[in-house]
C-alpha cells in the first residue's frame, strides 16, 4: 500500500465486521490509526440477522494491529451520544488527533409497508439517522480543533439514491443520510472538512444473510408485486460487492486524492440506481 493516510486517525462506527471492519483494515493498511466503535450486542427485533459480537470487534482489533497500526475499540451504541463523545475523547487523547470520520453503523429491516410497526420505524430512524448524526457530532469538533481539515464519510445506500423495495423506513433513513452529508458539507467546508456520502448496492456481509433474503422474499410475496425486486438490477455482471470494494471508495474519500470532492453522493452499486 502507498501509506496515503500515514499519520492520520480515523473514527469508524459499526467496525466489528462487514463493511466497517473492511474500512478499518484498509485505512490501517494505508497508515491510519483507528478509533473503532460497534454495538456488539443485541439489535432491534426488526433486524432479521444476528448482531455483531465482542469477539467480532476483537477480531477487527487483531486485523488492524497486524498492519502495525494502533486501534482503540469500544462496544458503544451509536444512539448513545455521550458514549461516542467519550470514545472519541479517549481516542484523541491516546492517538493525538482526528482526521477522518466514517459513519458506517446501521441496520436494515425488510417488511411490507403495512407491516412496519411504529417501533420498527423508530428503531431504524434512530440508528441510521440519529446514530449517524451523533457520530459526526462526536468527532467533527476534534477535526476542526486539529486545524488540518479532514474527511467525513457517511455510509448511505443505493436506497438513498433510488429506493429499496419493502423497506420504506430504511429508504427514508438513507435518503436522510444523503441530505445530511450535503448539509454538513456546506457548513464544515470553511474548516477544510469534506463531507460525502457513499451508496453501496448489495454487499456480501453478515447483514446480507439468508434470513435477510428470506424476509425480502416474504415481503414480496405478501405485497404480490415481485417486479419490484428487479429495481436494483445492475449494469455490470457482478451483482454483489465485497466489503473491500466499498472500502476502496471510502479510503479514496479519506485521502488527499479526493481533496476537492465534497457534498457528493458516491454510488458503488454496479450501476443499479441509474434506471
Amino acid at each position: 500500500m502507498s501509506g496515503r493516510l500515514a499519520g492520520r486517525v480515523a473514527f469508524i462506527t459499526g467496525a466489528a465486521r462487514g463493511q466497517g471492519r473492511a474500512h478499518a483494515v484498509r485505512m490501517a493498511s494505508e497508515g491510519a490509526d483507528i478509533i473503532a466503535i460497534d454495538i456488539a450486542d443485541k439489535l432491534p427485533d426488526c433486524a432479521p440477522y444476528p448482531p455483531a459480537t465482542q469477539e467480532d470487534l476483537d477480531e477487527t482489533v487483531r486485523l488492524v494491529e497486524a498492519t502495525g497500526q494502533r486501534i482503540l475499540a469500544s462496544a458503544i451504541d451509536t444512539r448513545d451520544l455521550d458514549g461516542l463523545c467519550t470514545a472519541v475523547d479517549d481516542g484523541v487523547a491516546a492517538l493525538g488527533r482526528l482526521d477522518v470520520i466514517v459513519a458506517n453503523a446501521g441496520i436494515s429491516a425488510p417488511a411490507p409497508w403495512n407491516e412496519i410497526t411504529p417501533e420498527d420505524f423508530r428503531d431504524v430512524m434512530d440508528i441510521n439517522v440519529t446514530g449517524t448524526w451523533n457520530t459526526v457530532m462526536a468527532g467533527a469538533q476534534k477535526i476542526i480543533d486539529g486545524g488540518r481539515g479532514g474527511s467525513i464519510i457517511l455510509i448511505s445506500s443505493a436506497a438513498g439514491v433510488k429506493f429499496q423495495p419493502f423497506m420504506i423506513h430504511y429508504t427514508a433513513s438513507k435518503h436522510a443520510v444523503t441530505g445530511m452529508a450535503r448539509a454538513f458539507a456546506a457548513e464544515l467546508g470553511k474548516h477544510s472538512i469534506r463531507v460525502n456520502s457513499v451508496h453501496p448496492g448489495p454487499v456480501i456481509t453478515p447483514m446480507g444473510t439468508v434470513e435477510m433474503a428470506e424476509k425480502i422474499a416474504k415481503a414480496a410475496d405478501a405485497d404480490g408485486n415481485h417486479a419490484l425486486l428487479n429495481v436494483m438490477t445492475p449494469f455490470l455482471p457482478t451483482w454483489v460487492a465485497q466489503p473491500e470494494d466499498i472500502a476502496d471508495a471510502v479510503c479514496w474519500l479519506a485521502s488527499d486524492e479526493s481533496k476537492l470532492i465534497t457534498a457528493q453522493a458516491i454510488s458503488v452499486d454496479q450501476g443499479s440506481t441509474q434506471y
